[in-house]
């Protein structure tokens, strides 16, 4: 579509649910919200001053000469002109009535005939209003026979007054067969009249005769008439909104718009284009909604489509010009500029420089109908949205009309409740569907194959790969031209036999095959041992529990450090130990791994002259431990400070709840001066079974070593540490 430009009034889809004089009177305080009302207002681009009326404006025509135009208006009502030479206003007079519709009766603007809304016609003049006469009934339309000097008038009754302007008087009317004349209409090549009826009728007048020749018959009443310069073609509005084309030597329309909305054709108007602008017969069919140029070839797409900001009353064009003119129920007049319809006026060439910039400066439009839907009538029908027609919730487009999104979705769910449930699974089988497509899958080629499909599916894979190397180098540049590919493998004739006759399969389990390809040989006996083995652990349930006690008991470190080498348990004999399952010889018992060797407290092992071999294993040193009613005691360096544990073993177990004690090492003076307060052997308790003190310490015994008070100074050799390690694999 043409791109149209407003250069005067308020631009397309800007409608307000507020009256121009009342959206004016709180621009005009500026505060807040008003002031951006304001700021918009005065940001308009206007290329004729003071182009408006107080509140609405009729009609709206400029004179042949171009340098006028004529306006009519409320309220008061009254008529402006306005000088285009000068972009102002010239003058304004002020009528006792509204002005229904008005003719131009000379080029220049001096000479006008009015028809008001109280049954009286005034002749215009340059001074004022020279002469005014009534009608015996209300008007509607007004023409002029240029031959003649007759004002035709059509009004409500079934005649068609003729007013002589040469006689200065009323002719005898011209009679039509139906009353009620909407429109009238002069032929600029033969004079021909044309009058359209009330009873769907276009009855056709020789001025000469002044005789009815014709009448055409119509689906509903006409509303508008326009005859083009050639002679033949007319161009006919109805009241059902559609604009039918004839050729005057057949009574079947050769053309038909349908304007959208079902309102009446207030006006029809042939475009003539400016030399250089295209070819093609255009015409602007307008109601009180939209307006439509479109090319009487081709009717069903629209050269340009307007729909103001406020209703449409009437659609003046300069001819040879891109520039249409509008008279609206807004206060200002609206112009259109239409660059791809003709250049702009001589009276304001800026036009053509002003809308270069714009379109170097927003290279990128935005799209009007962003947040609607389109629908044809169809769907419209489906949805139960066609008894919106002709409402502003539905804006006509070429064959169908734009909805608001969110009314669309509503009704889409009241016409189908589960259509997003649909959609939904819908989108999550193309989902799936390219899930499915993603994997690997046998070729088309490997799947024709009778015998070493694993081959075919190979050789496959090393075409494809190939093959996307080759056109990754042609797009890199590195390979001129396209190239000669290598036939395939799979449809070459001379290896046909290999994939069809099964005398040339391929033995997997023969020595030749696995000395040839070793890496898949191993691959398979692999598979076969994993499979092997997951089916004897799964028939032998009995040897997977015992496994699993013997890696509890491992894993609760009582298993090696209450246990002798030997395997008994301290503080119980050889008799009262229980009896443990045999191992089994497939799979030999867990060597238990060897401690960190800790120096045991003196009273557990018997008092302070009781040897002891820091070298020695923990469990040999653990033996040696025996303390009356199960109580053990373990330290990591000779103070007297340690840990003490309270309980009773059982096989090797700790059961039952356990009581501790740990004190810090008194390695610090202020616990040495604590020490010696207590006093040698006395204990303190305090608490839940904590304790402090009760050891001696001799520092002239041979037990009061360095190495014993201290700790060790140099690694020990000939034995093995336990290990985080050795702790982890517990």
């Amino acid at each position: 579509m043409a791109k149209v430009y407003t250069v005067n009034g308020a631009a397309p889809g800007s409608a307000s649910s507020l009256p121009d004089w009342l959206t004016r009177k709180r621009a005009q305080k500026s505060k807040g919200a008003r002031g951006a009302v304001k700021e918009q207002l005065e940001s308009a681009i206007n290329v004729i001053q003071s182009f408006e009326f107080p509140e609405a404006s009729y009609r709206v025509k400029a004179t042949r000469d171009g340098h006028h135009v004529l306006a009519t208006g409320v309220y008061k009502p009254q008529v402006k002109c306005f000088d285009l030479d000068q972009l102002s206003q010239k003058f304004e007079r002020h009528t006792d009535a509204e002005n229904v519709d008005f003719v131009m009766l000379s080029d220049d603007w001096t000479k006008s005939v009015h028809l008001q809304a109280d049954r009286s016609l005034e002749l215009h003049t340059q001074s004022a209003s020279h002469y005014k006469t009534r009608i015996p009934r209300f008007g509607r339309c007004v023409g002029y026979h240029f031959p003649s000097c007759d004002v035709l008038v059509g009004a409500a009754g079934s005649d068609v007054y003729r007013l002589n302007l040469d006689e200065g008087r009323f002719m005898t009317p011209l009679a039509l067969n139906a009353d009620g004349c909407n429109a009238l209409d002069v032929n600029p090549a033969h004079n021909l009249l044309a009058f359209g009826t009330d009873a769907a009728t276009v009855e056709f007048f020789d001025p000469r005769a002044r005789n009815r020749v014709a009448t055409l018959q119509l689906d509903s009443a006409c509303t508008a008439l326009s005859s083009r310069s050639d002679g033949l073609s007319l161009a006919v509005g109805t009241h059902a909104g559609l604009t039918m084309v004839y050729d005057l030597r057949t009574p079947h329309p050769m053309a038909r718009k349908d304007q959208g909305y079902g309102l009446p054709v207030h006006r029809v108007t042939w475009l003539e284009r400016a030399p250089g602008a295209g070819t093609g017969a255009l015409l602007a069919s307008a109601d009180k909604k939209v307006i439509k140029l479109w090319d009487r070839n081709t009717p069903e797409t629209n050269f340009a489509s307007i729909t103001p900001a406020t209703d449409i009353n009437d659609v003046h064009h300069l001819p040879g010009t891109g520039l249409l003119l509008t008279a609206n129920e807004g206060i200002p007049l609206h112009a259109y500029y239409i660059p791809a319809l003709g250049p702009a006026p001589r009276w304001c060439a800026f036009l053509d420089s002003l809308t270069e910039e714009l379109e170097s400066t927003n290279p990128s439009t935005i799209a009007a109908y962003e947040d609607f839907k389109f629908l044809d009538k169809a769907e419209l029908a489906r949805l139960g949205l066609d008894a919106l027609l002709g409402t502003p919730a539905l804006r006509p487009y070429m064959h169908g009309y734009f909805v608001k999104l969110a009314l669309y979705d509503a009704a889409r769910i009241v016409a189908d409740p589960y259509v997003y449930e649909d959609a939904r699974r819908k989108k999550v089988q193309q989902k799936l569907d390219a899930q499915a497509d993603s994997r690997i899958r046998t070729s088309a080629k490997s799947k024709q194959v009778k015998v070493n499909a694993a081959l075919a599916e190979r050789v496959s894979r090393d075409e494809e790969r190939l093959e996307k190397k080759r056109k990754r180098k042609l797009e890199e540049g590195r390979e001129e031209g396209e190239g000669k590919t290598k036939d395939s493998l799979l449809v070459d004739d001379r290896f046909k036999a290999v994939f069809e006759d099964a005398e040339f399969a391929v033995d997997e389990e023969s020595r030749e095959y696995q000395l040839l390809n070793p890496s898949a040989a191993a691959q398979k006996r692999r598979k076969l041992q994993r499979s092997g083995e997951s089916d004897e652990s799964e028939s032998d349930p009995a040897e997977e529990d015992d496994g699993e006690e013997e890696r509890d008991r491992l894993r609760s470190g009582l298993l090696d450090s209450e246990s002798d080498p030997s395997g008994s348990s301290a503080g119980e004999s050889e008799d009262e130990r229980p009896a443990r399952p045999p191992t089994k010889p497939d799979r030999p018992a867990r060597a238990a791994p060897k401690m960190v060797a800790l120096r045991a407290d003196r009273a557990g092992a018997g008092g302070a002259g009781s040897s002891r071999d820091r070298s020695a294993a923990f469990g040999a040193r653990r033996q040696q431990q025996k303390q009356p009613h199960g109580q053990r005691s373990y330290t990591s360096n000779g103070d007297a400070e340690g840990i003490t544990f309270l309980g009773k073993s059982s096989r090797g177990r700790v059961d039952g709840p356990q009581d501790f004690s740990y004190i810090p090492s008194g390695s610090s003076s202020k616990s040495k001066s604590r020490e010696r307060s207590l006093g040698g052997g006395k204990k303190e308790r305090f608490g839940a079974g904590m304790e402090r003190g009760g050891h001696e310490h001799d520092e002239g015994s041979g037990t009061g070593k360095e190495e014993e008070r201290r700790g060790r100074t140099q690694r020990r050799t000939g034995i093995r540490s336990g290990s985080r390690n050795a702790f982890r694999r517990l």
